[in-house]
């Protein structure tokens, strides 16, 4: 049997991602959600002779159809899509990534794109708010192409451009794309679908684009058994009144039927509980509405959304499989579709989520940026994960830091935090969790590298030049010439077998003063110590006395604040001074 393709809806939040299915549906969820956007996951099932009904005549030219129905995820930002997971990708075949045409790429849509591409889900632009382009005249019709030719040419020429900017940043980001309708192969550019969510216009295209590529080219990955046990994946707990603890689950493969026992992952190894109760929301609802909008049915085959009620899920985990415990490897399957998820590095953040799926899309892309973390664990922060952050100090600055995803931090870590100056980042957005990261590291960094070049000597050479000897001693004054790195007053300088002749007294350029000097520079320093003419000659190499730890931090740590040409010289001042030893 076919099933139903699974498909979720991203998009930076205000695009439109609900209201694009509320046109599809029918429905208000959009008007009903907290300032308009959407608060919870939800799934839809649109069965295609709604879609027939939508599309019309335009259906033909996808042949003849064999799937159900198209199955629709509406998401905040990321979760539903990462809670979809099994091993090895996701359990979404398609995604809709809705973008308002006149703000185009914004953070979240990067992201969507980058996790997208991350787990090789394909994916369609949903070109959203064409109704907002200047001109625009609202055609009463489902379809764009009907309401394109119905636009004056300043309209169609503002909407060609937009598209065109769209494919610009699609190409940077590695991507080939074109309109729909100008598409030779979908299997190698990315449909970009016109439309508005709040008159219609574009959505018959968009449903037509979303069935011809389910129907064409995921046929083999829609394949299902369905008298086979049930596989699926835990989009969210919840508590509803009547029925206590419920799991909302996306069904991907085989059956469920009440009374099943199923097993799952929880923060202390897998559990299991018995169904008591399968809700399927009726038709064009979805599983956010109150249980009134729901059907009690006795089993359910996939793909479908469906409310779970059932004694012990109270420590279920969203992100978490579900499998039936009559697969007598249950325990061993689970754990291998969680696979490392929960895999952590000696030293790094630490990483606290609400979920499986975001503690895996932030873990991808926090390795993704080249970032460590020692330890990764679900729920809010509590004072044993500040304690491990403390400890990381040791290693770096940049890892007594605690990141934290969608939970809450108790009191008792929030006191610890504040004793001990572990810093706790919080946010209910993946992309600014990181971003926010990202800066602290650039500060710390920032702040690292202006504390080692205030005390760190670095390699330095300077070549005496003739007839600029304007005081002999006490203090020597003459005139330098800066041939490689750096000087800076208080440096040591030594000459080139190793002696060390003093430090540097000042740094004067045409009688002002100076704190450092540079390759090119041509300067007077002052000296205490030498005498002119006896220590310090015309024409003579001085080099900058870099001390053994100066020269690892400049080796390991600091390699980053000098040239390759510094490096070199680093070598030569080093060799001089084991000539001396």
């Amino acid at each position: 049997m076919i099933r139903q393709p699974i498909i979720v809806v991203m998009g930076h939040v205000d695009h439109g991602k609900t209201a694009l299915l509320d046109r599809i549906r029918s429905s208000t969820v959009a008007a009903r959600e907290a300032g308009g956007i959407t608060q919870h996951i939800g799934a839809s099932e649109v069965p295609i002779d709604v879609i027939k009904r939508i599309c019309g005549p335009m259906l033909a030219s996808v042949g003849d159809i064999a799937i159900p129905g198209l199955l629709f995820i509406d998401t905040p930002g990321h979760e539903a899509f990462t809670n979809l997971r099994k091993r090895g990708g996701s359990v979404a075949d398609l995604a809709i990534l809705v973008v308002d045409i006149s703000k185009g790429f914004e953070p979240q849509t990067i992201e969507a794109i980058e996790i997208l591409k991350d787990y090789r889900t394909p994916f369609i632009i949903a070109a959203n708010k064409i109704d907002l382009i200047t001109g625009w005249i609202n055609t009463k019709s489902r379809s764009f192409a009907e309401a394109m030719a119905k636009q004056n040419q300043g309209v169609q020429d503002a909407l060609e451009q937009s598209i065109f900017g769209m494919i610009g940043k699609l190409s940077e980001m590695g991507f080939n794309s074109e309109r729909y309708d100008r598409v030779r192969n979908f299997q190698r550019e990315l449909a970009i679908v016109p439309l508005s969510a709040k008159t219609g216009e574009g959505v018959a295209e968009l449903l037509m684009v979303a069935t011809g590529l389910s129907q064409k080219y995921l046929e083999m990955r829609l394949n299902i058994e369905v008298s086979g046990s049930g596989r699926g994946s835990i989009l969210e707990k919840k508590e509803v009144k009547g029925l206590g603890t419920t799991i909302d689950v996306i069904l991907y493969d085989g059956m469920l039927k009440t009374n099943d026992v199923i097993a799952f992952a929880t923060p202390n190894g897998i559990a299991t509980a018995k169904i008591k109760a399968l809700l399927k929301a009726k038709a064009m609802q979805e599983i956010r509405e109150s249980t009134s909008k729901f059907d009690y049915v006795d089993s359910v085959a996939a793909a479908s959304g469906v409310k779970i009620s059932g004694n012990g899920l109270e420590e279920a985990m969203a992100g978490s499989p579900i499998i039936p415990v009559t697969d007598q490897n249950y325990s061993t399957e689970i754990n291998a579709e969680l696979g490392d998820v929960f895999r952590s590095e000696k030293e790094g953040v630490i990483l606290k989520t609400d979920s499986i799926g975001s503690l895996e899309a932030i873990s991808r892309l926090m390795e993704s940026m080249g970032f460590k973390i020692s330890k990764k664990g679900l729920g809010d922060v509590t004072k044993r994960d500040i304690v491990d952050a403390f400890s990381q100090l040791s290693v770096s600055p940049t890892y007594e830091v605690v990141l934290s995803f969608n939970v809450n931090i108790d009191n008792d870590a929030q006191a610890a935090s504040f004793d001990s100056g572990v810093r706790v980042i919080n946010s209910n957005i993946i992309y600014k969790l990181i971003d926010d990261y990202k800066l602290l590291v650039d500060a710390i960094q920032k702040s690292s590298i202006s504390k080692a070049e205030s005390r760190i000597v670095f390699p330095g050479a300077v070549q005496v030049l003739p007839n600029s000897c304007f005081r002999v001693s006490h203090p020597a004054i003459f005139g330098v010439n800066v041939v490689a790195g750096r000087i800076k007053v208080g440096w040591l300088l030594m000459n080139e077998v190793g002696e060390v002749l003093g430090n540097v007294k000042g740094i004067q350029n045409e009688r002002a003063p100076l704190e450092a000097a540079k390759k090119g520079d041509s300067v007077a320093i002052s000296m205490d110590e030498p005498t002119f003419g006896r220590q310090v000659r015309e024409g003579q190499v001085l080099y900058t006395r870099v001390t053994d730890d100066d020269e690892r931090l400049l080796k390991g740590e600091f390699a980053n604040l000098i040239s390759d040409e510094e490096s070199d010289l680093l070598r030569r001042i080093s060799g001089i001074k084991k000539s001396t030893r």
